[in-house]
């Protein structure tokens, strides 16, 4: 019998440690929405800015359905304005006013062109914080290039690193550069925050482009480029660092991971593939000669698993408390016990799905937990709710009249 996600209702009234804290979020795609979506998650008013036709991740569906909107934009309200115009920008220098935090990853250049430039929003409101997300940073050569993900993983120096030797780089197969930058982003706009807050300071630009996070995660390699001069290369799922470590293929045409990266772990690998002799062969005694030899190493490792199918490894291996584990893929996370039992996976309400499955409140924290309030919101579903107080019900009727304020429209 099909196993099911624990269902989660939503909780519209719930406290969290943000509550208060109101986040105006200009940006498209996946960096800004990730970053702003952990603020949701733990209360902040995260206020969605869209363009008459939406934001630009709602284009991203699969058999209709927004997905990754619905993933990524929950607990947030949704306003939808005409930029072009004068008067759309004048709603959101209002907004910024009261704001504490505002999002952008427009192209550099273009919020400066829109009369939002930083200096002009920090006379309004000295307190807040700017996040100016971009591909290559608010400043030198590549300023004006597009900012999209798949460039920076490749300039980044992750891609030449990725794959396997003899076949081409590989560029990973989700948004890692974005996902990267808006959790640096997140960390980096809590520090800002905390100097407005605690030490009594002013506001300040937080530049975010998707390149440097990226790049500070790849570790020492042009330091160890410096000492080696030689070019990291692509060694599939082996490790340059330890060994073994690789995933192998099982007798039933599964795959486990397995890693060794200790003395004590290698040597318990070695003796429970019943190779304990290798433990003393100067090819395997220690890591650094493990990882020169790591082909034939991965060699009699793989022939031991690959007698033996997925349950039988498992169990095997974590009776002899080896770190090995399943590859899984979607269709096995969704059914498998820990995620379901942890609550890594749960269902919120969803009116076309009739049950979303999504990832919980990341992370979890003991005394100030986040919480899943309501579903992300329809193009401009807010616009009454925070527009009308802020303008007045007739200058509020006017601009929706004349487009400025949009219900949304078709691309």
């Amino acid at each position: 019998m099909p196993k099911h996600p624990a269902k989660k209702s939503f909780t519209p009234h719930a406290p969290g440690p943000l509550n208060g804290i109101r986040v105006v979020d200009l940006s498209r795609l996946v960096a800004g929405n990730v970053l702003t979506l952990q603020l949701a998650d733990f209360g902040a008013e995260v206020i969605k800015v869209e363009p008459p036709e939406g934001d630009t991740l709602r284009s991203w569906r699969v058999k209709g359905v927004e997905t990754a909107w619905k993933v990524y934009s929950r607990n947030k309200k949704s306003i939808a304005l005409d930029l072009r115009s004068e008067e759309g920008r004048a709603i959101v220098r209002r907004l910024a006013a009261s704001a504490a935090i505002l999002v952008e990853s427009f192209r550099p250049g273009v919020l400066e062109d829109m009369g939002l430039a930083p200096a002009e929003l920090h006379r309004l409101n000295p307190k807040l914080v700017i996040v100016r997300i971009s591909g290559w940073g608010q400043d030198g050569r590549y300023r004006h290039k597009p900012g999209f993900g798949t460039l920076i993983e490749g300039y980044s120096g992750f891609a030449s690193m990725n794959g396997f030797a003899d076949r081409e780089p590989v560029l990973p197969p989700m948004y890692l550069a974005d996902c990267m930058a808006a959790l640096n982003g997140y960390g980096a706009v809590m520090v800002a925050l905390r100097e407005v807050e605690v030490n009594g300071g002013t506001g300040q630009v937080l530049d975010l482009p998707l390149f440097d996070p990226l790049y500070s995660m790849l570790g020492p390699q042009a330091a160890n480029y410096k000492l080696t001069g030689e070019v990291k290369v692509r060694t599939g799922s082996r490790s340059t660092n330890a060994a073994p470590r690789n995933v192998y293929r099982t007798k039933d045409g599964r795959w486990v991971c397995l890693s060794a990266s200790t003395q004590g772990m290698a040597e318990r690998v070695l003796a429970k593939i019943g190779k304990p002799e290798l433990v003393k062969d100067p090819r395997f005694a220690t890591n650094i000669e493990r990882v020169r030899n790591g082909v034939e190493l991965d060699r009699l490792i793989g022939a031991f698993i690959g007698e033996r199918d997925l349950a039988e490894n498992l169990r095997y291996f974590d009776e002899a408390g080896v770190t090995i584990g399943p590859v899984y893929d979607i269709a096995q996370i969704v059914q498998d016990d820990y995620v379901l039992e942890r609550e890594a996976l749960v269902e919120i309400p969803d009116a076309e799905m009739g049950g979303l499955p999504t990832h919980p409140v990341v992370p979890r924290l003991s005394g100030t937990p986040g919480a899943l309030k309501w579903a992300a919101p329809a193009i401009g579903e807010h616009n009454e709710m925070l527009l009308e107080p802020l303008l007045g019900k007739a200058a509020y009727t006017k601009l929706c009249a004349a487009g400025v304020i949009s219900k949304g429209r078709k691309k």
